[in-house]
């Protein structure tokens, strides 16, 4: 489920951030079975409290019965990544596989509960982005 809700939330962010419309949005709940969609700013209603989030939020989805959240947020530039790692050690994640750069970055972070990838990227257009796929330990 999580290369779903991964999938849908990269393929369809300018679809979260301009709004979709609510057959769509049925019919994705259809065919997923359950997936709520975020397109007011917020993080699904189910996300996880516990998982900090940096910068503006774009939108995100979350599978059925808290099988996993994705949440996609604007931020200043892909420096943002230290920032992102730093509130999620601060909350307890401890980090592995992490690597980044000026223009990107990447990490797994694990706690009791959570499992989150982070990554930060810019794209074709100059916008930075972080994506957040968080799924049950």
């Amino acid at each position: 489920m999580d290369n779903i809700v991964e999938g849908l939330v990269d393929q369809g962010v300018e679809q979260i951030t301009s709004g979709i419309d609510e057959s769509v949005r049925g019919l994705v709940d259809d065919v997923l079975g359950g997936v709520e969609l975020s397109t007011d700013g917020e993080p699904p209603s189910s996300f996880p409290r516990e998982v900090p989030l940096v910068g503006e939020v774009l939108g995100g989805g979350a599978g059925p019965e808290g099988s996993g959240w994705v949440v996609r947020t604007r931020v200043d530039d892909a420096g943002a990544f230290d920032a992102a790692a730093a509130a999620l050690e601060g909350a307890g994640f401890a980090a592995s596989g992490v690597s980044s750069d000026a223009d990107s970055g990447y990490g797994a972070f694990t706690s009791g509960a959570y499992r989150v990838d982070l990554s930060v990227a810019t794209d074709a257009q100059g916008e930075v982005t972080a994506t957040y796929v968080v799924t049950p330990a």
